[in-house]
């Protein structure tokens, strides 16, 4: 075998090698998506039990703090896994003159609602986003190319772009989980690191008034299941068809 005859072998052979690997990761993180696929997570949030404690933001920093998201100087830079927005921003079709006066100091925390047809999923060129099995929509900051298709197609602003590299920004790191890099998007993720430790959403454990409920709506005996049931519950624009699995409750 002369050299060049050695070099389209070994090539074949480094292509084939890699080839096998990455197969395997795409079944391993398959396999592992197919044992969630009985769930059915979702999470509701009560209006009143929320606004019980004006300013309260244990759960917006402790989502922030354990994510590595950035604190940056410029709030046009600014990411957000999870938020508080007025009522009538959130709900702006969902008001009328009656109540107005009602809803008008009352703040909305807001996420990604993990919707069960998601649109940010099918405008991805890369599959940077997907939907895992048990409808949690996840984020590949590796495939990510920045494009921001999805952000134009979320109807709840629930994504984020990193304008800058956000390192520098974080003041405490937390090694459990990837930090990111300028140039891609970012989002809330169910806390789906935690749920594959048998925990719940660190903002749902962290919460002093239990305004947040987490739970698998395939079960019924799940207390997310009970409370929507035995509450009435509205969704965020629900008439675009996109099945989001944040309820909130009264």
């Amino acid at each position: 075998m002369n050299r060049r005859d050695f070099l389209k072998f070994a090539g074949v052979l480094a292509f084939g090698i890699a080839a096998h690997q990455s197969v395997n990761l795409i079944s391993q993180s398959r396999a592992r998506d197919e044992k969630k696929s009985t769930k059915a997570w979702a999470m509701a949030i009560s209006f009143s039990a929320c606004a019980r404690r004006e300013g309260c933001r244990d759960c917006i920093d402790i989502c922030h703090l354990i994510h590595n998201v950035p604190e940056f100087d410029n709030p046009k830079d600014g990411l957000r896994w999870i938020w508080a927005s007025p009522y009538e921003s959130v709900f702006a079709d969902q008001t009328n003159p009656f109540n107005r006066g009602m809803l008008k100091n009352l703040s909305v925390l807001c996420l990604c609602n993990h919707c069960d047809n998601p649109p940010c999923v099918k405008v991805c060129p890369t599959k940077a986003t997907w939907k895992r099995e048990d409808g949690i929509v996840m984020m590949d900051y590796h495939r990510c190319i920045g494009c921001r298709y999805c952000m134009a197609a979320c109807p709840y602003g629930a994504r984020s772009f990193n304008w800058r590299d956000p390192r520098p920004f974080i003041k405490n790191i937390n090694k459990d989980y990837p930090n990111r890099m300028k140039g891609v998007v970012e989002k809330c993720n169910f806390c789906e690191e935690r749920l594959s430790q048998g925990l719940i959403p660190a903002c749902v454990d962290i919460c002093p008034e239990k305004a947040l409920i987490f739970g698998d709506l395939n079960d019924p005996d799940s207390e997310v299941s009970k409370v929507l049931r035995a509450r009435f519950s509205i969704q965020r624009r629900p008439y675009l068809a996109t099945g989001p699995r944040v309820f909130y409750i009264f």
